[in-house]
């Protein structure tokens, strides 16, 4: 399977490469948002804000598989003309319940900022997450989040962009989250930040991508079931140690906590 940057791999970037310097917090710590940090595909669950509360087919059948931003860029504009307002949305997005075990979690990591540096990385949009992770009170947690620009237009029209382009066969046309993760890490180790140890909690094809850059101490967090375990387990099965990160999947985010519990506890 072709990586998306022939050559470069998370391992250039953690603590015991070329590169290495001293921090406080030793891990990153990477979520993706729907159907991961939330329970539920946040694009189906606004949906639900429209009058009808169902998208009509002519909207259904425009989608393309690897446009989905697209899609949703016609899907907010019909909400729009059903006349769901900024109000309609956010209270759409805040209702929108979390994941098993996801608040446990948060509170087991609220309680060890120090150990671990949070990122979120995400499909979906900016204000739907940060609407979310605010009414949670969980927002402060994530030094960054990187999703799809949103906006609300003078009309009150809900706005979508991509969040990027890239060349990556894997990935849909507006984002690429392993390019977004290796950009990041070479950020941070510009500024003299370098992580032992790389944590990545998924569901999707998408969360799949970034996951094959990571080495062996790293560790991959698929939820059980979902389409990132369904890709790792057909790439172990076709391409034995391919796939070097530890695989730990989910079904109850207190599986991810206790295994961050362990790791403290080893470190210590």
């Amino acid at each position: 399977m072709k990586r998306c940057f022939e050559g470069i791999g998370l391992q250039c970037f953690l603590k015991d490469g070329p590169m290495a310097a001293t921090q406080s917090q030793k891990y990153l710590l990477v979520f993706d948002f729907d159907e991961t940090i939330v329970n539920e595909n946040s694009d189906d669950s606004v949906v639900q804000a429209s009058p009808e509360k169902k998208l009509p087919e002519s909207i259904r059948q425009t989608f393309r598989e690897g446009f989905y931003n697209e899609y949703m860029q016609r899907v907010l504009k019909y909400l729009g003309d059903q006349g769901v307002k900024m109000a309609d949305f956010k209270a759409a997005y805040e209702k929108i319940p979390y994941s098993p075990g996801m608040q446990e979690l948060f509170r087991f990591l609220s309680k060890h900022q120090n150990h671990f540096e949070i990122i979120l990385i995400s499909d979906a949009n900016m204000f739907g997450i940060e609407c979310s992770l605010k009414a949670a009170g969980v927002y402060s947690l994530f030094r960054k989040i990187f999703s799809n620009p949103s906006s609300f237009d003078k009309t009150g029209y809900f706005i979508l962009g991509p969040y990027h382009s890239h060349n990556c066969p894997r990935c849909p046309s507006n984002m690429c989250k392993q390019k977004i993760l290796i950009e990041y890490l070479e950020e941070r180790a510009r500024e003299g930040n370098k992580f032992e140890r790389i944590f990545y909690v998924g569901d999707g094809a998408n969360d799949f991508c970034p996951s094959v850059a990571m080495k062996s101490s790293d560790v991959a967090f698929p939820r059980k079931g979902y389409p990132m375990h369904q890709l790792i387990q057909e790439m172990e099965k076709n391409q034995p140690r391919a796939y070097q990160a530890t695989v730990v999947p989910w079904d109850s985010a207190i599986v991810v906590c206790s295994h961050l519990q362990e790791v403290l506890k080893e470190s210590s």
